[in-house]
């Protein structure tokens, strides 16, 4: 499913989608040489004036064509949660790939960017697109926080990539499961995308060192990272606090204060989103039951599996697959 979330003054955006069916001889033939183009739609929900959601959801072995319109004053947010797509620019003369479970930032001040997306079978992704104006407001009081929008900057092109976090992960998940009344959608949607910017922004990378004296010491970083990578992968019998703090070679304090600045979130909070996120992929891929997810993710026993995921999704996994497959 794509998600596009757009911000704009008072030009509306065009917007296209082209279905292409692919036989075995031509899947990497490029797009002159492919057979079936067929005309596709969005869901569209309007949020506010100058703000409105588009969906949609390839379910097909088709690549789908996704193409609209930008120009240079807006800013292009896209996370890919499922498969992979390819954003094609300047008529084909370049591309950027953009896999599951990463992020891409895009800002040219200098030339327009139009969306060229050709979306891979069974891909998913969200796409938040802003208007630099609107984009710059929400951050006013202190632009500094932004890289790209600092005076020597701002009229400087800016692409970057990074991992979606499992926090950010849990957000675009709600979007794409979104079950509620129809009338709430709009109130719905208008909140999750400013949660999903601030959870953007909420990195180390973008920090003020001046407010953050931790993150200049790059061994204690190391040392967090370490300590992140740690949980992790024993994410089915993690260490204590202490035991974690001994290994990394941090003190209780120095552990908890700096993991919560680097990664916004508490050690076993940021673990436990992990592992929801872990356990959501599982049940969607379809290969394992909800028993057999549990016990992946590190439950011992269903009942406690069932309550944690509800706690985090508002749905038993149950439901969450029955959802899915709707």
């Amino acid at each position: 499913m794509i998600f596009v979330i757009f911000l704009y003054s008072n030009k509306l955006i065009s917007a296209h989608c082209f279905r292409i069916s692919l036989n075995n001889k031509n899947k990497n033939q490029g797009l002159s040489e492919l057979k079936n183009i067929a005309k596709s739609t969005f869901e569209e929900t309007f949020i506010e004036e100058g703000f409105f959601v588009l969906t949609y959801k390839n379910e097909t072995d088709a690549i789908e064509v996704i193409e609209r319109e930008i120009d240079s004053t807006y800013i292009q947010f896209h996370f890919c949660t499922k498969g992979n797509s390819i954003f094609v620019f300047n008529n084909g003369r370049y591309s950027l790939n953009i896999n599951e479970d990463t992020s891409l930032l895009l800002y040219n001040p200098e030339r327009d960017l139009p969306i060229h997306l050709e979306l891979q079978p069974q891909a998913a992704l969200v796409s938040l697109i802003i208007s630099i104006k609107k984009f710059h407001s929400l951050f006013s009081k202190d632009v500094s926080y932004i890289t790209f929008l600092t005076e020597g900057n701002r009229d400087k092109k800016y692409y970057k990539d990074d991992k979606i976090s499992p926090s950010m992960a849990v957000v675009l998940n709600q979007m794409l499961g979104f079950n509620l009344n129809r009338m709430v959608k709009p109130m719905f949607f208008k909140g999750k995308a400013y949660e999903l910017l601030a959870l953007f922004f909420n990195k180390s990378e973008d920090a003020d060192v001046e407010q953050c004296p931790f993150l200049v010491d790059e061994v204690n970083v190391a040392k967090l990272k370490r300590a992140k990578d740690i949980i992790i992968s024993r994410m089915t019998e993690p260490p204590t606090l202490q035991e974690l703090a001994i290994e990394v070679e941090l003190s209780l304090k120095k552990l908890k204060e700096g993991f919560k600045q680097v990664y916004g979130d508490s050690v076993y909070s940021y673990l436990f989103d992990y592992k929801m996120d872990v356990a959501r992929k599982l049940l969607e891929s379809g290969e394992h039951n909800v028993n057999e997810v549990g016990l992946k993710v590190g439950y011992s026993t269903a009942s406690h599996f069932i309550a944690a995921f509800k706690k985090k999704y508002g749905t038993t996994p149950k439901k969450y697959i029955l959802g899915r497959t709707k």
